[in-house]
């Protein structure tokens, strides 16, 4: 690390802004250090907090294993992943933060005190990188001599001091304004939108004066605090006049949007509730852009629809008003893209997919 101090531990923070390639840089990171005579055959534990990010680095490093010299591993579960860690050198391990959780009740055990141990975080600055009483607590009992090295694509906030305990400070930084010149991202629009929460203005005052009195005497732990904080503000975000409201936007922002370039949209909601609710919204203003039951049913007719004039055997040409046709019901125009399982509520179930189904639907969105 540029300017650290021997035996620090902290290598640093780079941020390198969305869309630029830090996945990559990541990558050729960790084949420098692999090959560093001073790291005697390093191990790399690749850090995420999602399990989809994990899938999806995981799968870039193994796609380029040539330049590292060697095969990653993912791990599989908490008891794969000691197992992994337990090799007196080398190895490119993949894992999630949360299966550094100890056995209820336990505190982590060290799973390795060797010093040339190197974990490389994504996202480096999410809440879960907590020192004090988080899983980053856990992860640095497991393995008490690594070095920890975070990858960022959001700039650091002053404030957040638990991402510099555990990473230091930057040692790299891209941001959006040179990665735009050098043309490795385009550039970013935005239009702003008002689409106000519904609150009651006169009861705001006593609100929190209500709380106080109602929760005297109760203790919540920091988790259950913010817990009952999202839920509140998931319940204004989601509010179903202020969806309707933000549905009517988008279509009529998106028709025209097609009137001049063919193109795709992507709606990203604060929680699956609010994404289904959106889909509805969207389906009850246009239904023929509602989904077919199979993802694989009509992607033919997209594929012809959207393609320059917008004609297809089912839509021939566009209206005279210079519109495109309506397109034809179960088109596949519209999909929630989410995790889930089967204790999901029904209404649900049609937009819970296994990962292979959720991967085929990033590949057709990513297809001009």
């Amino acid at each position: 690390m540029q300017g650290g101090k021997p035996g620090d531990r902290r290598a640093g923070v780079v941020w390198h802004t969305q869309g630029s390639g830090k996945s990559f840089s990541m990558l050729f990171y960790a084949a420098r250090i692999i090959r560093h005579p001073a790291m005697r055959n390093p191990t790399l534990v690749v850090l995420t907090d999602r399990n989809d990010l994990d899938d999806q680095l995981f799968g870039q490093f193994q796609r380029c294993h040539d330049i590292l010299g060697q095969m990653p591993v993912q791990a599989a579960n908490r008891d794969n992943l000691r197992e992994l860690l337990a090799v007196a050198s080398g190895g490119v391990v993949f894992t999630t933060i949360q299966k550094f959780l100890p056995e209820k009740g336990e505190k982590m055990p060290a799973l390795s005190d060797r010093r040339n141990i190197v974990v490389i975080a994504d996202e480096a600055h999410r809440s879960q990188y907590d020192l004090i009483d988080g899983l980053a607590r856990h992860m640095r009992d497991a393995l008490p001599q690594a070095s920890f090295i975070g990858f960022t694509g959001t700039p650091i906030e002053k404030t957040d001091a638990n991402t510099r305990a555990v990473f230091g400070d930057y040692i790299s930084i891209y941001d959006i304004q040179r990665a735009v010149a050098d043309k490795a991202t385009v550039p970013i629009y935005y239009e702003s939108r008002i689409s106000k929460l519904a609150l009651n203005a006169a009861a705001l005052p006593n609100l929190d004066e209500e709380f106080e009195e109602i929760t005297e005497g109760e203790e919540l732990t920091k988790k259950e605090k913010l817990k009952t904080k999202w839920a509140a503000l998931e319940a204004l975000v989601g509010d179903p006049t202020r969806i309707a409201l933000i549905a009517a936007d988008i279509v009529a922002h998106y028709e025209r949007r097609l009137e001049a370039m063919d193109g795709k949209a992507m709606i990203v909601c604060m929680s699956r509730r609010i994404a289904v609710d959106m889909y509805n919204a969207l389906i009850a203003l246009r239904p023929e852009w509602a989904s077919a039951p199979n993802d694989d049913d009509a992607v033919a007719a997209v594929c012809d629809y959207f393609s320059p004039g917008g004609k297809s055997r089912t839509n021939p040409g566009k209206a005279s008003d210079g519109h495109r046709p309506p397109l034809q019901s179960n088109a596949c125009v519209v999909k929630v893209v989410m995790t889930g399982s089967a204790d999901d509520g029904p209404d649900w179930q049609p937009h819970i997919r296994s990962k292979e189904k959720r991967r085929k639907l990033a590949n057709r969105f990513k297809d001009p």
